[in-house]
């Protein structure tokens, strides 16, 4: 067989054939859209070409908004985006605990200009308002010396890790649900060193590293991955890395039930 425009001896005779039919079927096309708009009576041209603007302003609206729109912080999402079906494209600007981060929306990625003609803000003052604080869905890390409580062993050294992870990197985030101190619990992806192959999951990952377990209090999210969630914390404790090496290992929830009232 003979491909279109290929070396063959043949082939310029195929090419010009494919090219005399491609513009026979352009010029049926548009003789077919002239006789059409010959056919509309004038006086309803106008009404035509306005309904016509209508659609398209109305299709563009539907876009931007499914889209294009950014959303600067929980206060926006609906309960339609917190169903567990949308996902988000954004930068973490923070880390400030080891299993939550900050995260500023740029819908639309390159397409929609960031990074070349949209830029994220680098300065406290510009994030303030503008980031959706993301706590990272199915894990628990060591929790850090905060309202009085002191600090887990492990909690920096999580905490460095997942900085090292995330930190000014662009990553994906599937929203589930806005906890009692608004943030987002999300399942989070990050990109590996070839930008090709698969991103990572941050709970996957955390818990291969040592530095989380399972989070395993009530409204829960593991997006269908809890199996291989305990999988991996399996290994990492019978490998005793990370919060396992300790001969004691204290949850991240005992340890907040031992010195504060509750929390998460």
């Amino acid at each position: 067989m003979v491909w279109p425009f290929s070396s063959n001896s043949s082939g310029g005779s195929d090419a010009s054939s494919v090219v005399s039919s491609a513009k026979a079927l352009f010029r049926a096309a548009e003789a077919s859209v002239e006789e059409a708009t010959r056919s509309i009576p004038e006086h309803m041209k106008p009404y035509l070409i306005t309904a016509a603007a209508f659609g398209l302003s109305a299709s563009a609206i539907i876009f931007y908004r499914g889209r294009l729109r950014r959303i600067p912080t929980a206060a926006y999402l609906t309960p339609d985006l917190l169903k567990g079906k949308t996902v988000l494209r954004g930068k973490v600007t923070s880390v400030g605990d080891a299993d939550n981060f900050r995260f500023y929306h740029t819908p639309g990625g390159i397409w929609a200009g960031w990074g070349w003609l949209r830029r994220v803000p680098n300065e406290s003052k510009e994030l303030k308002n503008q980031t959706l604080h993301i706590r990272i869905a199915g894990v628990d890390a060591p929790e850090g010396a905060h309202f009085g409580m002191p600090a887990q062993p492990f909690s920096q050294e999580a905490l460095e890790w997942l900085r090292g992870q995330l930190l000014g990197k662009t990553v994906l985030v599937q929203i589930y649900a806005r906890d009692r101190y608004d943030r987002v619990v999300s399942m989070a992806w990050y990109p590996r060193a070839l930008p090709f192959l698969p991103m990572k999951n941050v709970s996957a990952e955390m818990l291969k590293a040592g530095y989380g377990q399972i989070y395993r209090q009530a409204g829960s999210q593991y997006g269908g991955m809890l199996s291989k969630f305990e999988v991996l914390e399996a290994k990492a404790r019978g490998q005793k890395i990370g919060i396992w090496s300790q001969e004691k290992m204290v949850s991240a929830a005992e340890h907040k039930k031992q010195h504060l009232r509750g929390g998460d």
